[in-house]
């Protein structure tokens, strides 16, 4: 995964999150993922919002700082 990439695919997303392949298909087709469509059939992910996003959803729980 290089680090310099505006954009992650989902593998490597699903790697990064430590979830399936599937599931991070299925997060995205359920539009719970920052997914930019590239053609018919060529998903990607935006890295700066994919850690924006993780970033909000921290403290959601409860269990983020006080």
């Amino acid at each position: 995964m290089n680090g310099d990439s505006l954009t992650m695919t989902i593998p490597e997303v699903a790697r990064a999150l430590g979830i399936s392949r599937n599931l991070c298909y299925e997060l995205a087709r359920r539009g719970e993922l920052p997914v930019i469509r590239l053609g018919e059939k060529r998903l990607v992910i935006s890295r700066i919002a994919l850690e924006r996003m993780l970033e909000g959803s921290g403290n959601k729980t409860g269990n983020g700082p006080s």
